[in-house]
């Protein structure tokens, strides 16, 4: 039981980095890389404040804060010198490697000492559960600090959507949108296309530093080559999202993404379970995302196929 709420508490918070990548790659067209550095560097922040003695609220919002304006340098790189959108985010992330060690002070923080997110709700979850340890669901046993920490995740990440949602239906959200879709169109409306992509990618990458701070906060410990293959697992998530739901609603879209984030996570879960290495958690993580990526062109091929008439054709 242990092991499926650990899945779902990081496929949780891995769905803010899909719908970060999601921002990028789908809405702007943008591949960014360096939301792999802010993954880290919204981590790294957050560790360094709580140990510092912040509280976990305003240290993960440093965090957010830190990913923002490494996604602001990346779209001022490319708007406004002009650099290749690719390149302008391998910069950063290079570039970010070094600053989230600057940060650190050293490779790896351990958070054991301080509390973190997760122990903010595990403390909250005594005032409905007691001093009771573990309790039972569907017949299973399962320990209460885990529980209130997968809840506590799901509460942020439905107001992140929430207000994600809210925000895309504004002025504001619908002309960066726009940008994505037709450049040409925004600048003759009067509206900076490239300030619009700016903010998009900072919130972006907010989104993306999010996720690190919670995921550092959840395994007690911050790295700074935890970044490293995340980009991977957040494209994951949106290809898995796109598969899962149809529509062509942002909102369709938004929720599939988390869905797949999910769904992403369980699977990795499944393959550890049935007695996979570890070591090769990046080689399933590759697979599984070849998968996703040649799934929708051959059930597409197969639907030809059984379609009335193809043996005609």
């Amino acid at each position: 039981m242990s092991l499926l709420i650990g899945a779902l508490t990081i496929g949780l918070i891995l769905s803010l980095l899909g719908v970060a990548v999601y921002i990028s790659f789908r809405i702007f067209s943008f591949p960014d890389m360096s939301c792999e550095g802010s993954f880290t560097l919204g981590a790294a922040v957050s560790a360094v404040l709580l140990i510092a003695g912040w509280g976990a609220l305003p240290a993960t919002l440093a965090g957010m804060c830190a990913g923002a304006v490494a996604g602001m340098l990346t779209g001022l790189i490319h708007t406004r010198l002009n650099i290749n959108a690719l390149l302008a985010g391998i910069l950063v992330m290079t570039a970010l490697y070094s600053v989230n060690l600057r940060v650190m002070g050293s490779s790896n923080l351990p958070l054991t000492k301080v509390h973190t997110f997760a122990d903010a709700a595990s403390d909250l979850g005594k005032t409905f559960f007691g001093d009771a340890e573990r309790i039972q669901i569907l017949g299973r046993t399962a320990l209460v600090h885990d529980i209130c920490v997968l809840l506590a995740v799901l509460v942020m990440v439905v107001a992140v959507t929430a207000i994600l949602l809210a925000f895309f239906a504004t002025h504001a959200g619908l002309a960066m949108r726009a940008t994505g879709d037709n450049s040409q169109m925004i600048r003759a409306l009067g509206v900076s296309d490239g300030a619009m992509q700016t903010i998009g990618l900072a919130l972006s990458n907010a989104l993306a530093a999010l996720a690190g701070s919670l995921m550092a906060q959840f395994q007690g410990f911050c790295d700074v080559q935890m970044g490293i293959g995340m980009l991977v697992s957040g494209l994951a998530a949106v290809i898995l999202g796109e598969a899962l739901v149809g529509g062509r609603k942002l909102s369709h879209f938004i929720i599939g993404t988390l869905l797949g984030a999910l769904l992403f996570r369980l699977l990795v879960a499944v393959a550890l379970r049935v007695g996979l290495e570890p070591n090769d958690l990046k080689l399933i993580t590759a697979l599984f995302v070849l998968l996703a990526l040649v799934s929708p062109m051959l059930l597409k091929r197969l639907r030809a196929k059984r379609a009335p008439g193809a043996a005609h054709a």
